[in-house]
């Protein structure tokens, strides 16, 4: 039987209301599997996937330095931006509207035990729904997330990635550039990296993308690379 995962579509939400209600799954998740392995519960963990958009806003990851971000607090306000220094791993990045979020809160008890493998998963399931539209999506040595043209002096990135983890639960994931305002981006060192550019899908098409069509084929891509069902 396969494993369960409860989705919701979030739609436009400010980006700390998702990483409050992000936390409170998360412990919620872990307060529980601490209490099975106390023999306390007998409850099953659940896992979810969240899909939102966010407005405008620069978020850092632990490995990150506010160096990164090139805009003070008076140029935040002129771009009527946010910045969050978060918990998860990487560097900055930016979320904004146009840009698909994936929040994938998984117990990998149900899944495997390896953090590496969950990247290089959700990678592959952005790279097959690349691949729909006909563009080759890659993986490029030593960095995170999907890139394109990637051995090229061209080379772009058209997906980050970011994730925390603890006692095998994941949260936080991946920013895909759909129809993203890519202006954004030159108010950081996107994910530290100063000599590659950002794409999207958008760009790489020379049209507008359906968020709509993008958002199921990402559900279906996810639920056949992980090998889960999608709870009723």
């Amino acid at each position: 039987m396969l494993p369960e995962v409860h989705f919701q579509d979030l739609g436009l939400i400010d980006y700390q209301e998702a990483w409050n209600y992000q936390e409170k799954i998360f412990g919620e998740t872990i307060a529980l599997k601490i209490e099975r392995r106390n023999e306390t519960s007998t409850e099953e963990t659940k896992n979810h996937l969240l899909f939102c958009e966010h407005p405008h806003v620069y978020t850092l990851g632990k490995s990150g330095t506010t160096d990164h971000l090139l805009l003070n607090e008076a140029g935040l306000d002129e771009h009527q931006a946010k910045f969050y220094q978060t918990n998860r791993g990487g560097d900055i990045t930016y979320h904004g509207p146009g840009q698909l979020v994936a929040y994938p809160l998984l117990d990998l008890d149900y899944f495997f035990t390896d953090i590496h493998k969950y990247m290089r998963y959700l990678e592959e399931a952005v790279i097959h729904v690349l691949a729909h539209y006909g563009v080759k999506g890659e993986r490029s040595s030593g960095f995170t997330g999907v890139w394109i043209d990637v051995e090229t002096p061209n080379a772009r990135k058209i997906c980050a990635m970011g994730v925390k983890s603890s006692r095998w639960v994941t949260m936080h994931g991946i920013g895909f550039n759909i129809n993203s305002n890519l202006s954004y981006f030159s108010h950081i060192v996107p994910c530290g990296i100063e000599d590659k550019s950002v794409t999207s899908l958008q760009q790489e098409l020379g049209r507008a993308v359906d968020m709509q069509e993008v958002k199921d084929l990402l559900k279906e891509k996810l639920a056949s690379q992980f090998g889960f069902t999608y709870a009723q």
